[in-house]
């Protein structure tokens, strides 16, 4: 059956009620990566003399030119179009998630029209880019994928609102408090561990590094401008787990308590040059462009009760991630790795392993 997909869209309109295409953003994005109008034009699906008007139009609807056209030199973004350009793309990593979550319930609602055409799985889970392959991936059953923190995803299972649920481990937590919130959680007699891909956390930083920060100690310099992850997010929560680890104390700068609430949207705050340095995935920092210094790998993990791993939903799940398209998506992503995807294990033998490869010696 069909499937909804819900996406932001911009709307400028003046004083008089112009409005103007928001066809420009692709545009600006792929003059930014080409430095050509010609090909950026083909690019996006419209000719050179279309692309021509369509930034005279926004350059007399701003008051100033987006782009600069030199000749021998192609084109490239004025400071006004870079800003229209990353504005886009904060918007778009900031309320992605959000509007794929409502995708999801109103596919669900469509599907119980139809009932009997699908098996329906209702997942909750941390964000991330392997997870939003996951809906694309979901042809035999219909995924139901609502995103929240890893503790609001535990605390789902455990009350019967997820079939499924979605949290992610650093290695370096073993001994932690995050581990034992994770066991106060996790039941060893009734759910089960699914692995699912393993990420590389680090920091996110402009190409070069003009500001020279190579380790967490440089986010406490005054001269720094960070952008973190919001409160209980498990980015957040490793973050804090690294700087406790270097003998950090967790910084009270004003800039640290900046926030954003995606990996994307934490890149695209630094590739817009809104801060120096963020702490985030490789495949984030790879989408925007910016050099990455990789700092902690982490276990994604998929959690479901025992007695679920019958369930015809689960079972096409579990095929799912192990298919041979599923894991070659996986591997286009930088920094991921499908660890073992589709594993099955114990509770206890998970905790028993991340304990074990953090003993001493």
């Amino acid at each position: 059956m069909k499937r909804i997909r819900i996406e932001p869209a911009w709307s400028f309109t003046d004083e008089a009620g112009n409005r103007l295409d928001p066809q420009l953003f692709g545009l600006l994005q792929a003059i930014h990566r080409h430095g050509k109008l010609t090909s950026s034009a083909a690019e996006v699906g419209i000719s050179y003399r279309h692309a021509w008007n369509l930034l005279n139009k926004w350059a007399e609807f701003f008051g100033a030119a987006l782009v600069e056209m030199q000749q021998g030199r192609g084109a490239r973004l004025t400071p006004l179009g870079d800003k229209l350009l990353w504005a886009q793309q904060r918007v778009a990593a900031r309320l992605g998630p959000q509007l794929e979550s409502l995708g999801s319930e109103l596919n669900l609602e469509l599907q119980q029209l139809f009932e009997g055409i699908e098996p329906v799985l209702r997942m909750h889970a941390s964000h991330g880019y392997a997870v939003a392959l996951l809906p694309k991936f979901a042809t035999r059953f219909q995924l139901d994928l609502q995103y929240c923190s890893p503790q609001e995803a535990l605390a789902a299972l455990n009350r019967g609102a997820c079939d499924v649920a979605g949290y992610h481990m650093p290695t370096t937590a073993a001994r932690g408090p995050l581990l034992k919130d994770y066991r106060r959680q996790l039941r060893p007699r009734g759910h089960t561990v699914i692995r699912f891909i393993t990420r590389r956390q680090g920091l996110m930083v402009a190409p070069g590094n003009p500001h020279g920060i190579h380790r967490l100690a440089d986010l406490l310099r005054d001269n720094v401008r960070f952008i973190n992850r919001q409160r209980g997010s498990g980015t957040r929560a490793l973050l804090d787990i690294l700087l406790r680890a270097a003998g950090l104390a967790t910084p009270r700068a004003p800039s640290f308590e900046l926030e954003e609430y995606t990996h994307s949207a934490v890149a695209a705050y630094v590739a817009a040059g809104m801060a120096h340095v963020g702490f985030g995935v490789e495949a984030a920092a790879h989408q925007f462009g910016l050099d990455f210094l990789p700092l902690a790998t982490e276990h994604y993990l998929l959690v479901c009760r025992r007695k679920s791993l019958d369930d015809p939903s689960v079972t096409s799940l579990l095929e799912m991630i192990r298919s041979e398209s599923f894991l070659a998506a996986i591997g286009e992503l930088p920094g991921y790795t499908p660890d073992r995807c589709g594993e099955i294990c114990s509770v206890e033998e998970l905790f028993g392993e991340f304990a074990a490869a953090t003993e001493p010696g």
